[in-house]
């Protein structure tokens, strides 16, 4: 099968000092930091940048005085254990050492109120600390859409609330997420524990574009308008119609359901509102990435994968995070090929040649493959340039490789 490589001109928009901007986005906060402990959130994204931009804020608060510790918030995520999740913090660079923040990790959590969904809960760290400095990506949500979507807001009402909080918001029925994010998060900024947020955009090639420190009163007003400021960086498919869609990895780290629905156009939620573009046939996953230590939440948003990706699923992981969202077709093992050659050469077979796409992952879109069909549309594309050789799609040992 012959290819054609397309580079993706992306919005790119990096910053050359991370920690020069963290510094200088704290100090505009003006206010009063607790000669105290103070948490620091750690979550379970794959944010470029993530390991600086904790450092410098807890070098920064050290200087003012404060006890800075990481708390890893997650919800349900890696197990729900507090072994579980310190180690997916760790795995994503964050280690006391590297950061110079000491972690206390637990599952045990406070109760703080309660909405129309269920209970609100606060990691016990959290509440027990003099205030919390809430860190994280502001991006389009792959659920449902609205004013605030994965954010400063939602660390802290599924991140920070553990397993119990994450119940709390996915019990709530899809069309009003948007809702219950608003009032939960509204319930934990009326408890005056958050201190400030650390809003973080990236650009198209997952590079930190934007830093911006939110005093805690501002967070519900300041975090819909970075949202907007998100939709200009965000990195979408080149064509709006595929036939087959082959996705070299998935993963936790790359979107919280493992592809992002807001790039293959496809949320899978019943009774939830989809997405209608860009419309895609087929997709194919071939591999779990790494880094998600097993959680195959989104595995069901695929058609075919590999047997290699199905090795790669821990079942008791992708369970849990599955069933604390409510969503279990995200969970569902797919029809599965023994190799990579066989799943190419079946699709091929059954749904013919043209209108192929290949991508390294959902999070990035600037280096992709398309078959000979699409090179008109992909010419076509202001943002995009194609090379004019093609390249044959090759195995080794039953496994393909492009990127590799």
């Amino acid at each position: 099968m012959q290819l054609y490589h397309v580079t993706q001109k992306l919005a790119s928009n990096p910053i050359n000092d991370i920690a020069g901007t963290v510094i200088k986005q704290l100090d505009s906060l003006n206010i009063d930091i607790p000669q105290s402990d103070v948490a620091i959130t750690a979550g379970s994204r794959g944010i470029t940048d993530i390991v600086q931009i904790t450092s410098t804020v807890g070098k920064w608060l050290k200087k003012k005085g404060a006890r800075p510790f990481l708390v890893p918030c997650m919800g349900s995520h890696n197990g729900a254990t507090a072994e579980g999740q310190k180690e997916m913090v760790e795995t994503l660079g964050m280690t006391e050492q590297a950061t110079g923040i000491p972690i206390r990790m637990g599952m045990d959590v406070v109760k703080i109120g309660t909405v129309k969904s269920g209970d609100v809960y606060m990691d016990r760290r959290c509440w027990e600390s003099a205030g919390v400095f809430v860190v994280n990506r502001i991006k389009l949500h792959t659920c449902f859409s609205g004013p605030v979507q994965s954010g400063i807001i939602k660390m802290m009402v599924v991140g920070m609330g553990k397993i119990e909080s994450a119940r709390t918001f996915h019990a709530a029925p899809v069309k009003e997420m948007k809702d219950i994010l608003l009032e939960m998060g509204q319930l934990i900024l009326g408890s005056g524990k958050i201190l400030a947020g650390i809003g973080i955009l990236e650009d198209g090639f997952d590079q930190t574009a934007e830093i911006h420190a939110i005093r805690g009163k501002d967070i519900m007003e300041k975090e819909p308008v970075l949202l907007e400021q998100h939709k200009k960086y965000f990195p979408r498919l080149p064509v709006k119609n595929l036939n087959v869609l082959v996705i070299d990895e998935i993963g936790k780290t790359y979107s919280g359901t493992g592809m992002d629905t807001n790039v293959i156009g496809y949320r899978g939620v019943k009774g939830g509102e989809d997405l209608d573009c860009p419309s895609i046939r087929i997709i194919a996953a071939m591999s779990l990435y790494k880094e998600s230590r097993g959680n195959a939440i989104g595995v069901g948003l695929a058609d075919y994968i590999t047997r290699r990706l199905r090795d790669e699923i821990d079942e008791h992981k992708t369970f849990i995070n599955v069933f604390t969202t409510g969503e279990p077709a995200r969970g569902k093992i797919p029809l599965t090929f023994e190799t990579d050659a066989e799943l190419i050469s079946s699709l091929r077979n059954k749904y013919g040649e043209k209108r192929w796409m290949f991508i390294p992952n959902t999070l990035r879109l600037d280096s992709i493959y398309v078959s000979e069909d699409l090179v008109d549309e992909i010419h076509a594309a202001d943002n995009c340039s194609i090379d004019s050789t093609p390249v044959e799609l090759m195995f080794k040992d039953g496994k393909y490789f492009l990127w590799q």
